[in-house]
């Protein structure tokens, strides 16, 4: 990935004018541990986001994947400072959010909306649909006058295929799937550019979850819409993205297009990811190969020295693996790679341990 940003300049390729709309550069989100009673004192930190740098092409779709307690919905939620950023820069469309004021922020998340896990629990319960939805025109003085707003509304129910007859109803008189579709509905109605889309479908039934991926698609083709994706469940990141990222630890550990991620996955961990994946086809699931992982997650708190997926990877060295922490390096045209071994280990001139 090119420098994002001049030491001497400030500049970046956003600002220049280029095609890509966020642009993330040695993110850091670290969380204060603290002790004491009398004295409070801190005396470690959670590393959540700890150097992580993608970029979403504008009108594209990036999928976040990796499994819980990888610091993929806290990097989500740094891109929207509804985290504090410990490090690194937030650029979008030309300006660093990482560094911009509380009014500049809020300025900026018009454009920035998020579709959250819970359809349920992101949506004011003692609210009906028509106050969730005039909510944030009021907030951004886009509320000019009572027919406008209805009518802006009325639009974004009709977008995600609601009838504006919901307007006078609550919450929990709607079905998951209906809720996540207000949910979609109210980041619309602020047309926004970037939409991250936080396990959009993780808390819906199969059957639903198809409908709202083809709604996200719809949306953004009419739209233009640009998504930050962010899920656990290869099925669905490979159904919606353009582009994939795979999380382990807080660390980007393997970028690629999509087509080329789940045809040639470099990473151990994700190539572990990708076999846990069940295939309909009973020959090829019987006959392809499993690759378990042993032991449990590291802590964020106290990651491993060296390559921090080394103490469940059944290709690691300790001469270099438990020592050297591996770059994130191009091993082919739009394909990065955090692994010594990554070609070795496709070639099958690496065995396991």
């Amino acid at each position: 990935m090119s420098q994002l940003m001049s030491a001497d300049t400030g500049t970046n390729e956003a600002a220049a004018g280029g095609s890509s709309l966020l642009e993330v550069h040695d993110l850091k989100v670290h969380f204060p541990i603290r002790s004491g009673i009398l004295v409070d004192r801190t005396i470690g930190h959670v590393r959540a986001v700890d150097g992580v740098s993608l970029t979403v092409e504008r009108g594209s779709t990036y999928g976040l994947v990796g499994e819980s307690g990888c610091g993929k919905t806290t990097l989500g939620r740094a891109v929207l400072r509804l985290v504090d950023i410990t490090d690194g820069q937030v650029w979008f469309d030309g300006t660093d959010l990482a560094h911009l004021g509380s009014e500049q922020m809020r300025r900026q998340r018009r454009n920035l909306q998020m579709v959250f896990q819970d359809p349920l629990g992101s949506l004011n319960p003692r609210q009906n649909i028509q106050s969730i939805l005039t909510e944030g025109l009021q907030v951004h003085g886009l509320s000019t006058d009572r027919q406008d707003t209805r009518r802006r509304i009325v639009q974004a129910l009709d977008d995600v295929g609601m009838s504006g007859r919901a307007l006078s109803r609550y919450p929990h008189e709607f079905s998951g799937g209906q809720r996540q579709r207000i949910g979609i509905a109210r980041a619309l109605v602020l047309e926004p550019e970037l939409i991250i889309c936080d396990e959009p479908v993780s808390a819906l039934d199969v059957s639903i979850q198809a409908q709202v991926l083809n709604l996200l698609e719809e949306l953004q083709r009419e739209r233009g819409l640009t998504y930050l994706v962010i899920a656990h469940d290869l099925a669905v990141v490979r159904h919606v993205s353009d582009t994939v990222g795979v999380m382990y630890l807080g660390s980007l550990v393997e970028e690629a297009d999509s087509d080329t991620l789940y045809a040639q996955p470099r990473h151990p961990y994700t190539r572990a990811l990708m076999s846990a994946v069940p295939v309909p086809d009973p020959t090829v699931e019987d006959s392809r190969e499993r690759i378990l992982l042993h032991g449990d997650l590291p802590s964020p708190s106290n990651p491993p020295a060296g390559c921090r997926f080394h103490t469940r990877c059944p290709w690691s060295q300790p001469q270099r693996c438990a020592e050297e922490r591996p770059e994130l390096r191009t091993i082919a045209p739009g394909h990065r790679v955090a692994c010594h071994f990554a070609e070795e280990i496709a070639e099958g001139t690496l065995q396991r341990n």
